[in-house]
């Protein structure tokens, strides 16, 4: 019997995929979760899991074995970058990557053994991340390594990946652009104006996949008005997809007032997207979505933003 609960993975060995207290992607991300979820009075209305750490199979079924060696001398040492510079290496950041992935993976077996209808992995969302190399903070792409765990270990096939976070997710995009059983809708701050510059509104993917992904470059300032307008062509869009399971990354930075981004959404455009993928999943796929926090550099809009996407697919 289908438990129509959310679950929730979340602990210290999560909240230990950080870069340092003067990081942007800093310690406390975590925590802030946690305080919103409390403020809302969630806390007690979904199921609590452990973090778990992936085995290095789970890493290479995305990324190359020369960059996973790289990643685990970094982390030994703790000194350099893990890219040109804006991810510092830091003792121990191998195992906390890899238990980024580990719980994304996790929670998607969970949900394809119909443990849980939905489920939400705050410190996750990392799609930068490359096959062989690591960027704008994100070590290993647990996102482009979920879509892998899905097709290899669940047999879907018709994925549909949504990103709201403010920078585009190109780590999934580009490594996917030609791959026509993936479907992807991104909605970003406009390339021009934001890390890391990409994914204009014709990029639609190439070759057997063009027409199946959707960008949305989202001018400085955009308000969740903008938003909402473009919503309902993306909405449109991924209905006709009709996916076997839905991920969405929902980073908070696009929230007004975050440091390194320009866009005004509110809660209320989180909202929007979660309550709209959750009845497109309840009609195409018994439900399946699985939601990671993304980025979000203000700790007060992290704990507006995630715990009303959590609200949202409790409903």
């Amino acid at each position: 019997m289908l438990n129509s609960s959310v679950g929730i993975i979340a602990g210290t060995q999560l909240a230990d995929y950080h870069f340092g207290e003067k990081h942007a992607f800093g310690p406390h991300r975590h925590q802030a979760f946690l305080d919103g979820m409390d403020r809302l009075g969630l806390t007690s209305q979904v199921q609590w899991l452990e973090p778990v750490q992936c085995d290095s199979q789970s890493l290479q079924s995305f990324h190359s074995n020369e960059f996973i060696e790289k990643i685990k001398q970094r982390s030994e040492s703790g000194t350099g970058y893990l890219d040109h510079g804006d991810t510092p290496a830091r003792k121990g950041i191998f195992e906390a990557a890899s238990t980024v992935v580990g719980s994304v993976l996790e929670m998607v077996d969970k949900i394809m053994d119909q443990q849980f209808r939905r489920g939400f992995v705050p410190i996750a969302g990392l799609h930068h991340g490359y096959r062989d190399h690591c960027s704008g903070f994100c070590v290993f792409n647990d996102c482009a390594i979920a879509i892998e765990h899905l097709r290899k270990q669940h047999d879907l096939q018709k994925i549909l990946y949504v990103d709201i976070d403010a920078h585009h997710g190109d780590g999934v995009f580009y490594n996917y652009d030609s791959d026509s059983q993936l479907f992807m809708v991104d909605f970003h701050e406009d390339g021009r104006f934001l890390y890391p510059g990409t994914g204009d509104a014709d990029e639609t993917g190439s070759g057997p996949a063009k027409g199946s992904m959707m960008n949305f470059p989202m001018p400085k300032q955009a308000t969740d008005e903008d938003f909402a307008r473009s919503w309902a062509e993306a909405e449109a869009f991924i209905k006709s997809t009709e996916p076997e399971f839905i991920i969405l990354q929902c980073g908070a930075d696009s929230m007004k007032g975050d440091p390194i981004t320009h866009l005004h959404y509110s809660q209320q455009s989180y909202q929007l997207a979660t309550e709209s993928l959750c009845k497109i999943a309840d009609k195409f796929c018994d439900g399946r979505i699985i939601a990671l926090g993304g980025g979000g550099y203000n700790t007060e809009n992290i704990s507006l933003a995630w715990p009303v996407v959590v609200r949202a697919m409790l409903k």
